[in-house]
């Protein structure tokens, strides 16, 4: 090694260089004919001796400056010197300006692209391979460039906030901003966003390769399913028909993909070189506790070189651009573009407050793109206080892991607090209230339906989750089919009772822990149930996020029949106090102590590999192996490929012992007793050791561990029983009920002199029977495209939450509004749909009609009532109206002359006016 810093530096910039696929020369054995690269030291220009310069297929193409350590504070001051190199003449050549510049210290990389609009620096990883140089000159501008000239944005099929996101995107791009963030509430259509705007990349940009990083299995999955059902709006062929798609299974990338879709867990093992079990996908690792101290840097692939994808899209990118992970996206040299719908703090400070979209939730409810929420909460006392079982009890004792039950008698009093149930003790009877509450209130909460909404119940633990499962099967009086669990661990594929939950009539529940608590789409779901508490903000959000996806009536019905009109809210029934508990934004930083056992094998699992770590999980182990049964330790060897837990316990310490790796890389490389290893070889020797033992932890394995610890017994407090509290609506939801009705009060006052619906019914009495089914939607088409949050279902809802009010629901849209309105000018005194107060008018008129002597023949009774029912539908008639169904089948206008003579006109203006009286 040279010993001057400057020369240190040069070490540094060679080993670097050679690794990216250069071919190291001196000025005096210079062979441009040793490679496709070949970066020549200390090479003289015109400007002076260049410190190294770059050729490609024997023609200069760059240079780089090399500069010691110390000065990389100051390495922006040396770009003129670089630049001067790059635009003087080269001895014995002559050459053009060299388009490819570098500073370096070895540390610290930068590289211009001078060929660039606006040539900016930019911090890199390492240097660019010679065939990316080669190819970059093969295209006639550089990507910069290219992004310039992408075409207009066609807008058809596109929403507003789409079309503003990708615009702005694109504008972004152009202006060289290497980070951006789009903040799009769930339900919006953030990946449908993303696909386009990666579409036109590929397509306008002639971008070479684009990843799509996700941080679970699960919506890997889902976005490898929109891109196959995507078609372009300037194309009549799918995406896949267009471009390859490949989502990484395994650490083989394809050449000719030019969209890769990833895990984020995944790509870390591939830049380390190493396999990942699938299993260590399913779960988010922005949920895992463990933090580094110091991570380990990301160590260069010459497979997947830092220039290997120009566009990388980070999707939920609040919780997977932190601690391990940012090591993955700072590695690459490409723009990055955040996907959130729920930005914290850090979130906008890593994408350098580049916000090139924010639509949030609120927004999306009053475009109609989404539905808001209201809150029904369930009490009870175990749940608030939890109980107490004295001394002398008989109880049920289960375990955790096989779910066998004992009985015993308590030796001492058991007092547990409301954070103990469904770990320590678990009430069936807590459960069971929350449940025969929910049943018994499901008419408050969704009136007039014939079958249970769609919904979702939020579990702590698998235990928890069957736990639930049995007590609503049997407080509904329904089969398996009716309430089934979708999680990671259940035994039926989660896969396909997640479909038929979200395609199909049964089932009608679902219990979760996790697995569709983020980034899972159920359009038809209507009711969420938290009966697990979340203290993330960002984590809450999410998971209210699967109730807000609108769906039209239509798709509604075919898994929910009784459904009458569509979609236009969800309900979170709180049955543990989530919407009331305090609630933190991300995970900060900085380590915590006390990490659970779980994360430590999950960090295992997805590559984490440091000292800390590893000792914490064996000390876990050694402890947790005194408290195994031989028959468990037994089922451990078999799911660890043979190896016992003190063999595997002893690998993790290994790993980190000196002691150990010296003897290790003695053998490796056959060093005799006198010799010391290199470095180099202590290095070699402890990466495989390390390695080694983050073998024996698959996902398989992990379970059983996690399973085993908790294997302890639950007590089954059936002795206390529970009692509910209160059940009602949350006090929010009358705030929100009232603001809509005001909304709507405010909306029907500001337009009443200039639609004309409204005027009429301001107007005089006898002018209502002027009304005609045409005003009324021209009255409704001006709502929903003025403020669709007013939909009249909706203001519907918040009157009957306000007037306590159970009237039965409106035939459709144009009878609740018609309702409506006559509700808020004072025409009626309480909410009625419109259809029975003509039903009441009719009948006082009748009754004033016959009252003398005339009295009406059944026949002509049976054409009043034709017309009362196509005035409460169409809120008019008119004579021609008589040749239409369903008069014309009865004999039109012919037959009512025929019935009624010259009294026909009259009977119908009579009805016009008095009917809407």
């Amino acid at each position: 090694m040279n010993q001057n810093p400057e020369q240190r530096a040069r070490d540094n910039i060679d080993k670097q260089l050679i690794s990216c696929g250069w071919i190291i020369q001196s000025k005096n054995q210079i062979n441009l004919y040793a490679g496709t690269g070949v970066a020549v030291r200390e090479y003289q220009t015109d400007a002076g001796i260049a410190d190294y310069i770059l050729f490609i297929e024997q023609k200069p193409v760059g240079v780089i400056e090399a500069k010691k350590e110390e000065e990389g504070h100051r390495i922006t001051t040396v770009e003129e010197q670089s630049l001067e190199y790059a635009v003087s003449k080269l001895k014995y050549l002559k050459n053009d300006p060299l388009p490819f510049v570098y500073e370096s210290t070895g540390t610290i990389t930068h590289f211009t692209d001078y060929r660039d609009p606006k040539p900016r620096a930019k911090e890199v990883f390492t240097f660019y391979r010679p065939e990316t140089l080669r190819d970059m000159l093969k295209n006639a501008k550089p990507l910069r460039g290219r992004l310039l000239d992408i075409k207009v944005l066609p807008e058809e099929g596109l929403r507003d906030c789409q079309i503003r996101a990708i615009k702005k995107l694109e504008k972004s791009f152009k202006d060289n901003r290497p980070r951006a963030l789009i903040q799009m509430a769930t339900g919006s259509g953030k990946t449908f966003t993303a696909i386009t705007f990666i579409y036109r990349l590929l397509r306008y940009a002639n971008a070479k390769r684009i990843l799509f990083l996700v941080d679970t299995k699960n919506l890997g999955e889902q976005a490898e399913q929109e891109f196959l059902s995507y078609l372009p709006n300037d194309d009549n062929r799918k995406f896949t028909e267009l471009y390859n798609v490949q989502r990484l299974k395994s650490s083989y990338i394809a050449t000719d993909s030019q969209v890769c879709i990833s895990t984020i867990q995944r790509m870390y093992s591939i830049l380390k070189g190493e396999e990942l079990e699938e299993d260590a996908e399913e779960c988010n690792p922005g949920e895992i506790k463990w933090e580094k101290r110091e991570p380990l840097p990301v160590i260069y692939n010459e497979k997947v070189p830092i220039e290997f994808f120009d566009f990388i899209i980070i999707d939920e990118c609040h919780r997977s651009i932190y601690n391990l992970w940012k090591q993955v996206l700072e590695y690459f040299d490409g723009f990055l573009i955040g996907l959130t719908a729920t930005p914290d703090k850090r979130t906008f400070g890593f994408f350098n407050q580049n916000i090139v979209s924010e639509y949030t939730h609120e927004e999306a409810v009053i475009d109609g793109v989404n539905v808001g929420h209201n809150v029904y909460v369930i009490e009870t006392k175990i749940t608030k206080r939890g109980a107490a079982i004295w001394k002398g009890e008989f109880v049920d004792k289960r375990e955790k892991l096989t779910r066998r039950k004992r009985w015993e008698q308590l030796d001492e009093d058991v007092t547990y607090s409301a954070k103990k149930l469904d770990d320590e003790v678990v009430n069936p009877n807590q459960i069971r209230a929350i449940i025969r509450t929910f049943k018994e209130k499901l008419p408050e909460i969704f009136p007039h339906r014939t079958e249970v909404p769609k919904t979702l119940i939020f579990a702590k633990t698998d235990s928890h989750a069957d736990d639930i499962i049995n007590i609503v099967r049997e407080e509904f009086n329904e089969g398996n089919a009716f309430c089934k669990k979708i999680t990671y661990n259940s035994d039926e594929d989660p896969k396909s009772v997640l479909s038929q939950f979200r395609n199909d009539y049964n089932p009608r529940i679902a219990v979760t822990v996790d697995m569709i608590a983020t980034g899972t789409d159920v359009k038809p779901l209507e009711c969420l149930i938290f009966m697990r508490d979340v203290k993330s903000r960002n984590y809450f959000e999410q998971m209210k996020g699967r109730g807000t996806r609108t769906i039209s009536l239509d798709d509604l019905k075919k898994v929910t029949p009784s459904a009458q009109y569509t979609k236009d809210h969800f309900v979170i029934i709180d049955a543990i106090g989530v919407t009331k508990s305090l609630k933190t934004d991300s995970r900060p930083l900085e380590r915590k102590p006390g990490v659970p056992l779980k994360d430590l094998l999950r960090a295992v699992a997805v590559g984490a590999r440091d000292e800390d770590l590893y000792t914490s999980l064996a000390n876990r182990l050694i402890r947790l192996e005194k408290q195994m049964t031989d028959k468990e330790k037994e089922q451990f060897r078999e799911k660890s490929q043979g190896k016992s837990l003190k063999q595997v316990t002893k690998a993790l310490l290994d790993a980190y012992d000196p002691d150990i790796i010296d003897v290790a890389a003695r053998k490796k490389f056959g060093i005799f007793t006198e010799n010391v290893p290199e470095p180099s070889q202590l290095e070699e020797a402890q990466q495989e050791l390390i390695k080694d033992a983050a073998r024996a932890f698959t996902g398989e394995l992990n379970t059983y561990i996690e399973n085993v610890r908790k294997a302890h017994e639950q007590i089954i407090d059936i002795i206390n029983p529970d009692v509910v509290e209160f059940a009602g609506w949350d006090s929010k939801a009358k705030e929100k009920a009232t603001e809509i009705v005001e909304d709507f009060k405010a909306y029907i006052e500001k337009h009443k002199d200039e639609i004309i619906a409204l005027q009429i019914f301001y107007g005089q009495p006898y002018r209502r029977r002027e009304l005609t089914y045409s005003m009324i939607k021209d009255l409704l088409e001006n709502l929903k495209l003025e403020k669709p949050a007013l939909a009249p279902f909706s203001v519907w809802q918040a009157y009957e939450q306000l007037d306590n009010v159970n009237c039965g629901n409106p035939k459709n849209e144009l009878v609740a509004l018609v309702s409506l309105v006559r509700r808020v000018i004072g025409i009626d005194d309480a909410l009625a749909p419109y259809d029975k107060t003509v039903d009441k008018n009719f009948q006082d008129w009748v009754f004033k009609k016959q009252a003398g002597a005339l009295k009406f023949t059944p026949e002509q009774m049976e054409w009043l009532r034709m017309i009362k029912d196509h005035i409460a539908m169409s809120f008019h008639l008119d004579k021609d109206d008589l040749d239409y169904s369903p008069f014309d089948a009865k004999g039109g206008l012919g037959k009512m002359w025929q019935l009624f003579g010259d009294k026909t006109d009259e009977i119908i203006d009579e009805l016009n006016e008095g009917l809407v009286a």
